[in-house]
């Protein structure tokens, strides 16, 4: 897709985005970033060129320099009407001539620059082949924290992205699950999610029966059955921002045994959201909400992180996962999703976002963590 973001902010919003990544960049001992076209340059211009082209666009972002957008001369006029394109010199090239000659000149022969994680590789190798004194790192691994701490507004898009999450569950928990396919209920979520201001749906995880163990299970023919426990976790972006829920409910009364399993995931999910405060560092929401599973003598079957940041990616840093010592931080957003998976039997998995507060968390999903009965 080609165009400008939709989110609700001003050149002078992206000037200090890019600036700040400028500084983190030097911070970090980089010459400067390198970024194309994905999530990273919307959040920093607000322009979204055609991520499958070949012809090379990249941003170039070097600490005490005006930021250089390198576009092709058919995109230029794209790039112009990007939010961000009054703070932004376009650099245009045509077919025929050398593109990365153009960005060379841009860039210290000797320097290391970060470069977008999706950057493709023909792209790179051709940078690195005009400037052989040059060196790369991935972006993620070189400032994984770039994107990490949001901006009022951002929040604010997070919660809004949230709150028609929550309203689609609250429809979707009023249509017939039995007697239908999974896929039936998946493309319910689907079109729920566009209903209420999704632009893009990223993923609608319907998951019956013994498919609950599995977290990515995708949607497919299974016919769900009364007695059935049902995980339901879907999301997308709501104008550039993310949403992802998930919540379990079950087809008729429950036995006892899905009962206290679904009551110690919900114990688990408010011990990780209890966890969130700043300074406290990111495993510690792992370890708080993975704790109570463990004590409950279900730790095997929980088998992944508790946790992952969002923002114009449903999956970003920061992540919620033993060995991350990075401190949480007010903007801060991540999910807090806790999970207890029984092969061939049944699955559970409770999630909000989460955002850090000043003295705390906030959650930004606000529907009942109960058990839900369905028809």
């Amino acid at each position: 897709m080609t165009g400008t973001a939709p989110a609700p902010f001003t050149a002078d919003d992206y000037r200090a985005r890019m600036e700040r990544a400028a500084r983190t960049a030097a911070d970090a001992g980089l010459a400067g970033l390198l970024v194309a076209p994905g999530p990273d340059m919307v959040w920093l211009t607000g322009y979204a060129p055609p991520a499958e082209t070949e012809r090379l666009t990249l941003l170039v972002l070097a600490p005490g320099r005006d930021p250089v957008l390198v576009v092709p001369a058919l995109e230029a006029p794209d790039a112009a009407k990007a939010s961000g394109a009054p703070v932004l010199t376009l650099r245009d090239w045509t077919d025929g001539q050398d593109p990365y000659a153009a960005t060379a000149a841009l860039l210290d022969a000797s320097g290391r620059f970060g470069i977008s994680d999706n950057a493709w590789a023909m792209h790179l190798l051709a940078l690195q082949k005009t400037l052989p004194g040059s060196s790369y790192a991935s972006l993620t691994d070189a400032l994984p924290m770039l994107r990490a701490v949001k901006e009022t507004a951002e929040v604010e898009l997070l919660a809004a992205a949230g709150a028609a999450a929550d309203a689609t569950f609250e429809e979707i928990r009023k249509v017939p699950f039995g007697g239908r396919r999974e896929s039936d209920v998946a493309k319910d979520l689907a079109d729920l999610l566009r209903d209420f201001g999704h632009s893009q749906v990223d993923f609608t995880i319907v998951a019956s029966g013994p498919n609950g163990a599995n977290p990515h299970h995708e949607a497919g023919h299974r016919v769900i059955e009364s007695g059935d426990m049902v995980v339901l976790d879907f999301g997308g972006l709501r104008d550039g921002y993310g949403s992802d829920t998930s919540r379990t409910v079950h087809v008729g009364e429950p036995t006892d045994e899905e009962r206290r399993v679904h009551d110690l995931v919900r114990e688990a999910q408010e011990a990780g959201f209890r966890a969130v405060r700043p300074g406290v560092a990111c495993q510690e929401v792992d370890r708080a909400a993975r704790a109570v599973i463990a004590d409950a003598g279900y730790g095997e079957y929980f088998i992944h992180r508790t946790g992952h940041g969002i923002g114009v990616t449903t999956h970003e840093p920061p992540y919620m996962i033993e060995g991350e010592e990075q401190p949480l931080v007010p903007g801060m957003c991540f999910s807090v999703e806790p999970g207890v998976y029984l092969p061939g039997r049944f699955g559970v998995r409770i999630e909000d976002i989460v955002t850090v507060t000043g003295d705390g968390g906030r959650r930004l999903n606000d529907t009942t963590r109960e058990l839900v009965i369905v028809d």
